[in-house]
């Protein structure tokens, strides 16, 4: 396992009450970057723990990477004494997050006031599907139905198919990252200030405003001056080309990239055409420039037009497998769950590196370690442990 000498969150504690991607996720960076994060989880084990195989029962290769760099405190949120000691933790933290929805939240009497009446400052942040103050606010959400709500199936469509979602869960990923910056900066109002406050971070207003940071287009000008969608991001075209022995992905960009292309593959018409003069032609005309670079990047090897791309400064990339990427990365030793790869995390900071400071925990393994930070007496834990409060599985 690698290891960093603190990183830039290092004096900073996070309650952890998420569950699934989004929260998980947000927290693993926090813990990247240092912070001290404390996950209550239900004693069933929460969804990612079975997203794919594992050589344990509760720890899949998703969770090995997501659940790294906290402590687990496995609590029942419905028992007067597990909620008691939820509060206390949260007296003892900067931050807590949640995607818990209002009405779960409400029943346990674990919301935002019933937390700032213990802890006044806390950063307090609520995720979940719809904002809370909408006709929808309680409802479920998932990443599937937040892509749909968001437009991302019906940029599918308007390609001219049907509609349809990313196969990736890309609304949880970016909601978590949301909540991440979101945290952040409330965290520093507060060391300005001293004051904590509530954050909201809803998923499909978040997922909506990501989308339309280019897909608003031409219908963000009021009165609209044409409809939504980006439309060189929209062509049937953009994606990797195929080579004549595999595959590339080529994104010439400036009018030099084309002409050079254009040269290469015997098209002097193309190369001196007016309409590569200018980004807004360019965009306009995207059709027939995509369709001819994929019937140019069909006459040579991939090698060759990587090399090409290089002496031009062409933007490209080989088509990277998932699998060959994956066995790429360090290998790190976890106690329970043996050998596995380890996704570092992509921000390089000089003085306070991010890295890998605890291998994902089990559940309720750290509960008698972190009651005992509170102030829980050996016989305190035994009770708690004894009422049913706290728990943990092996």
């Amino acid at each position: 396992m690698t290891s960093a000498a603190g990183g830039p969150l290092s004096d900073v504690r996070v309650l952890d009450l998420t569950s699934v991607v989004m929260g998980p996720l947000a927290t693993q960076i926090l813990g990247d970057l240092g912070a001290d994060v404390i996950t209550v989880e239900d004693i069933g084990g929460d969804t990612n723990r079975f997203m794919g195989q594992g050589r344990h029962p509760q720890l899949s290769g998703t969770a090995l990477n997501l659940l790294r760099n906290k402590r687990n405190i496995s609590l029942d949120l419905k028992h007067p004494d597990g909620r008691e000691a939820c509060l206390r933790l949260a007296e003892h933290s900067d931050i807590l997050v949640t995607n818990l929805r209002p009405g779960p939240l409400g029943r346990l009497r674990l919301a935002y006031p019933d937390v700032a009446t213990r802890k006044p400052d806390i950063i307090y942040c609520q995720a979940q599907g719809w904002p809370t103050d909408s006709a929808a606010g309680d409802r479920p959400a998932y990443d599937d139905v937040v892509q749909s709500a968001a437009g991302v199936a019906h940029l599918y469509e308007q390609q001219g198919g049907e509609p349809r979602i990313v196969p990736s869960i890309i609304a949880d990923k970016v909601s978590g990252i949301t909540i991440v910056y979101a945290v952040l900066a409330a965290l520093h109002h507060r060391d300005r200030t001293g004051e904590g406050q509530r954050v909201e971070v809803p998923m499909v207003p978040t997922m909506q405003a990501f989308m339309l940071v280019e897909h608003g287009a031409d219908a963000i000008p009021e009165p609209p001056l044409g409809s939504t969608g980006y439309r060189r991001v929209l062509s049937a075209d953009r994606g990797p080309q195929r080579t004549a022995d595999g595959w590339i992905h080529m994104l010439p960009y400036s009018r030099d990239n084309y002409v050079d292309l254009f040269r290469l593959g015997g098209r002097d018409d193309l190369a001196a055409d007016p309409v590569l003069e200018n980004r807004a032609s360019r965009s306009a005309n995207v059709e027939v420039l995509y369709a001819a670079v994929a019937e140019i990047v069909r006459t040579r090897s991939t090698a060759s037009w990587l090399e090409f791309c290089d002496e031009h400064d062409i933007p490209c990339s080989p088509i990277v497998n998932l699998d060959e990427l994956v066995a790429g990365y360090p290998v790190a030793e976890h106690s329970h769950a043996g050998s596995y790869h380890v996704i570092p995390s992509p921000v390089v900071f000089d003085s306070t590196p991010a890295g890998v400071r605890r291998q994902a925990a089990l559940i309720g393994e750290h509960g008698e370690e972190v009651l005992a930070e509170l102030g829980y007496t050996p016989d305190g834990v035994a009770n708690l442990r004894a009422s049913g409060a706290l728990r943990s599985r092996s």
